[in-house]
């Protein structure tokens, strides 16, 4: 079977490289071309046609292809890959003040259930490659001929769930020779699979952990997310304490608010008492209308529920709304077209 170079290391490739008979410099050499952006091993002018040669036969580069491109009124972008077995994965690039950045995916669905994220109609199909989480990047980058200097793992999928294939992901996009992109500009979003958090808390990676967290009672939470029944609150509480304790690193609070469900001031003031004591921002974010049943919260209520935070001087903001105009919430672009529909 062919090594796709995009899911190796630089020192894997390098291994490689040694492999086939050559010395094990080249492998800087190929990675430096590959995160160049070069499509062929032709391409690759300081290396002999021979090995050139070599290469072709035992490796392979192959991006996602675009099958789908919408563009928002706000400049935001969104992605329908297709891989290579046929499967058809999200990505969305955002334009910011501070640099673009992209929202990728890690699986081919997913098994988690949320009752609000569109990914989760039909649950997983796979995990993806390293190879092909860092495709997402590469491939945006050479369509709208820019950099991408940050990356949030917010796309289809729990990120902990093919957490070898991300962390080995995140190694090869920050390798300087690469996209060199720093540690501190990833964010890696999860729902709360808590022996995986405390995992990564071992890494010491100076990553953002973003939680899905959505309510502070254990009953509603459950209904909205089937894995609470498994890490219920508590128990998701003292792992990321632990996360934090290891890290020390501030957690990322994801709470999508839902009109007259989640969004009044007793869930504010529990879930204040909830992470009391510990180092936190609330992220609020208009809920995804993915089913019947959710409604995003007024402005009104947004503000009330912001208030309670400020007062108690604990940093809580609502999320910028970007690419309303083209669905650019998880899963939806993929199951257009999935189901054949135009966007």
């Amino acid at each position: 079977m062919a090594n796709d170079l995009y899911s190796l290391t630089k020192q894997e490739i390098a291994e490689l490289a040694v492999s086939i008979g050559e010395k094990s410099y080249r492998g800087k050499q190929i990675f430096t071309w590959l995160y160049r952006g070069v499509t062929s091993f032709e391409e690759m002018t300081d290396l002999s046609k021979a090995f050139r040669s070599k290469l072709a036969e035992v490796c392979t580069m192959e991006l996602p292809k675009i099958e789908r491109k919408q563009v928002s009124v706000d400049g935001t972008v969104k992605y329908a890959f297709r891989l290579s077995d046929g499967e058809v994965i999200e990505s969305v690039v955002m334009v910011y003040h501070h640099g673009n950045t992209i929202c990728l995916s890690t699986q081919a669905g997913c098994n988690m259930g949320c009752r609000f994220c569109a990914t989760a109609i039909g649950g997983k199909t796979r995990d993806l490659s390293a190879g092909e989480i860092i495709g997402q990047i590469m491939a945006a980058q050479r369509d709208l001929n820019c950099r991408i200097g940050n990356v949030v793992l917010m796309g289809m999928g729990e990120p902990l769930d093919n957490m070898e294939n991300v962390l080995k992901f995140m190694e090869i996009a920050n390798d300087a020779d690469g996209i060199n992109i720093g540690y501190r500009h990833f964010t890696l979003s999860t729902c709360g699979l808590c022996d995986k958090i405390e995992l990564l808390g071992q890494k010491q990676l100076p990553i953002t952990l973003s939680v899905s967290v959505h309510s502070p009672f254990d009953e509603e939470r459950g209904e909205m997310m089937p894995v609470n029944k498994k890490y219920p609150l508590a128990k998701l509480v003292a792992s990321l304490k632990r996360y934090q304790e290891a890290t020390g690193r501030r957690i990322s609070i994801e709470y999508a608010l839902i009109r007259d469900k989640n969004d009044s001031a007793a869930h504010a003031a529990a879930l204040m008492n909830l992470f009391a004591g510990m180092q936190y921002h609330v992220n609020v974010i208009p809920v995804n209308p993915a089913r019947e049943g959710f409604v995003k919260s007024s402005k009104e209520n947004v503000r009330r529920f912001l208030d309670c935070f400020a007062k108690k001087n604990i940093p809580a903001t609502m999320r910028r709304e970007l690419g309303a105009d083209i669905s650019a919430a998880c899963g939806q672009l993929r199951h257009q077209v999935q189901t054949g529909k135009k966007s």
